[in-house]
């Protein structure tokens, strides 16, 4: 099995080389038989990919020690969710996910494609075999997840004990499938530039996949955020660790290319903008795959490679990102600019939502970036951390903030800004007065946490205000506006859902910035601490056996005003003995939207135990409201007018009613 899934490797390499010259030489040529060859070529690359990706994962599954992969990374004692997902958590395994992601895309556009012009569908799937036949050479050539060990050894280094988590199960496919979505949108920017021809019906066809990539993005990092929250033990939700940084660069300039093709589709304009903001962002997500498998990075979220993998990716990087850049500068100047508008309108808006994103990201690729340029211009380490990146993107995501509400109400081509200001008087209102609420009666509330509080109403009043101005709220009768928001489109829903969401993980960040609590102490069984008015007391601490681990687990119950428990938090210590590592098990209870957060430490000299305790308000709306955000992408893309089949039906029915289409 283990050399089908090798061969099968090599034969998507071949594939993809066919993918990657036929279908674009019959585009050039004008022969239909080479272009038609796409399709089929792309669909049996990725059946080839998705068979070597089963044979490893039945390798781990069944702990066969003879493939070097997994003897490094996997145990028979491993419980076998772990099994399976220490598939991809590793670096050989993560690539074959990635290749098996990028050629799941590539065959979606050969079957989902039949309504494109001939000649970009064949593009845009020729782009995608370059991509794919570049990283296919990279793990054939460096990284190959199927080399043998022989003699093959009785047991396994094990997994990272970081990484047994439900947490992998989940994030990294949730990000791949972002990181690796935009590839889809990059291969339709190549596509056009090398046809030399973009419309609005190509922002058309490139909308739904960005939209994709964008929600199953922004579900990755919130995964990878709460798994690092909860599984490092630290109480944190975001590091601005460079890898961290590394998928919400493209997440921000994904965010700009979203609202960008939405001009483009409506109004015909930013054409040029909206290309080069296809390229840049998936040239953020290989920039991102480089940063993890480079070993230029030191980092929990980091792959341990060797340099020559680095210098392999650095030259796919050149390549491609300079490639594009080069065709991009080459045909820039033939393309059309596009239709003109005011700078009040839907179009203003939408162009200094993208000033702002795309100012924000520059800002966390500098951060991101100039402590490897320093060191490798003059052996220094330095460090560039939270207080940067504090100071450079808050006062950049402020405005912008603010600035979310007024776009979906402003008209396209010219708007009125006063009018549009009065239809928000009420969620201006209600911002205000929450506002008011939280400086008067919340305690320990500052200016700037109530401000932070308002901003985040604002946010959701905002949303919720465009929506009921949309069905008629209070001018009409309650029979035609249900009637009116049933007919809207689904598009209409997922923007709103996309801005709550947005206000939703404002209001989270401000809260747990603002009026969290913690105590550290010392703690044997009995003693009770106090934190943000609760009570809890140190029940026991037992020593637990796991599967592959061994576990001293403490017990805490919560008081009520008598003194009585209510409820449990169980933390513990975890400790692989062959990894020979100790992990950190948190201990959270959700109350409403808020956490008690215990995490336990080492003993004292005394025999104490060090425990700290948080309280954090309001936390969990990080993380929902990034849930609602990836929802409102998934409405959309129900939105019958996003549908890439869409337009073909049309055909169909025209074409089967003369007289109508004439018409």
């Amino acid at each position: 099995m283990v050399e089908i899934g090798h061969f099968a490797l090599v034969l998507a390499f071949a594939l993809a080389l066919v993918q990657s010259v036929l279908p674009l030489a019959g585009a050039r040529s004008g022969n239909a038989r080479m272009m038609a060859t796409g399709g089929p070529v792309a669909i049996t690359g990725f059946v080839m990919v998705a068979l070597a990706f089963a044979v490893l994962t039945l390798s781990y599954a069944r702990s066969d020690f003879s493939v070097v992969n997994v003897w490094e990374n996997s145990h028979s004692l491993k419980p076998m969710l772990y099994k399976i997902t220490g598939t991809w958590g590793n670096h050989e395994g993560s690539m074959l996910l990635w290749v098996l992601i990028l050629t799941f895309f590539g065959a979606l556009v050969a079957l989902f494609g039949a309504n494109l012009p001939a000649t970009l569908r064949a593009g845009v799937i020729s782009v995608q075999g370059w991509i794919g036949a570049a990283f296919l050479l990279f793990i054939l050539a460096t990284s190959n997840p199927f080399t043998r060990l022989t003699p093959a050894p009785i047991e396994g280094r094990d997994l990272n004990p970081v990484l047994q988590d439900i947490g992998l199960a989940i994030h990294p496919p949730l990000l791949y499938l972002g990181y690796v979505g935009f590839s889809v949108c990059f291969s339709f920017a190549v596509a056009a530039l090398i046809d030399g021809r973009i419309d609005a019906a190509w922002a058309r066809w490139v909308r739904p996949w960005t939209l994709a990539a964008w929600s199953f993005l922004t579900g990755g990092i919130a995964m990878g955020s709460y798994w690092a929250y909860y599984e490092l033990g630290w109480g944190g939700f975001w590091f601005w660790d460079p890898v961290e940084n590394a998928s919400f660069m493209p997440w921000l300039a994904g965010t700009a290319l979203l609202h960008s093709a939405i001009v483009m589709e409506k109004r015909s304009a930013l054409k040029i903008w909206t290309l080069l903001l296809a390229i840049l962002t998936f040239s953020l997500s290989l920039l991102g795959t480089f940063l993890v498998r480079s070993g230029v990075l030191t980092s929990v979220h980091a792959f341990a490679t060797d340099p020559s993998r680095g210098i392999f990716i650095l030259c796919i990087l050149t390549i491609f990102i300079g490639g594009s850049l080069a065709l991009f500068a080459l045909r820039a100047p033939t393309l059309t600019a596009g239709g003109i508008f005011h700078p009040v309108s839907r179009e203003g808006a939408l162009v200094l939502n993208n000033l702002f994103l795309t100012t924000a990201t520059a800002t966390v690729l500098i951060g991101t970036l100039y402590p490897l340029v320093v060191e490798a211009l003059s052996g220094d380490k330095i460090s560039v951390g939270a207080p940067f990146f504090n100071l450079t993107f808050g006062p950049l995501m402020v405005p912008l903030l603010a600035l979310v509400p007024f776009g979906p109400l402003l008209a396209w081509k010219r708007g009125d800004l006063l009018a549009v200001g009065q239809r928000l008087m009420a969620a201006f209102a209600g911002a205000l007065l929450v506002v008011l609420v939280t400086a008067l009666f919340v305690d320990g509330a500052s200016v700037l946490a109530a401000l932070g509080v308002g901003l985040a109403a604002w946010l959701v009043f905002g949303a919720l205000t465009d929506l009921a101005l949309k069905a008629g709220v209070g001018s009409v009768p309650v029979g035609t506006m249900l009637r009116r928001l049933a007919g809207l489109p689904l598009s209409v829903f997922g923007t709103t859902l996309a801005h709550l969401g947005l206000g939703l993980t404002t209001l989270g960040v401000v809260g747990v910035l603002s009026f969290e609590s913690e105590n550290i102490l010392s703690m044997r069984p009995g003693d009770t601490a106090e934190i943000a008015g609760r009570a809890l007391r140190f029940e026991s601490i037992d020593p637990v056996k796991g599967p592959n681990y061994t576990e001293d687990r403490a017990t805490f119950a919560l008081l009520d005003e008598a003194g009585q428990p209510y409820a449990s938090v169980v933390s513990a210590k975890r400790f692989y003995p062959v990894r020979q590592m100790p992990t950190t098990e948190a201990g959270i209870r959700t109350m409403g939207f808020s956490q008690l957060y215990i995490s336990i430490g080492d003993q004292t000299a005394d025999g104490a135990l060090v425990v700290r305790i948080w309280w954090k308000p309001m936390v969990t709306l990080i993380w929902l409201g990034a849930l609602v955000m990836m929802g409102g992408g998934a409405v959309s893309l129900f939105d019958r007018r996003l549908r890439v089949g869409a337009p073909a039906r049309r055909r169909k029915a025209a074409s089967g009613r003369p007289g109508e289409a004439a018409a």
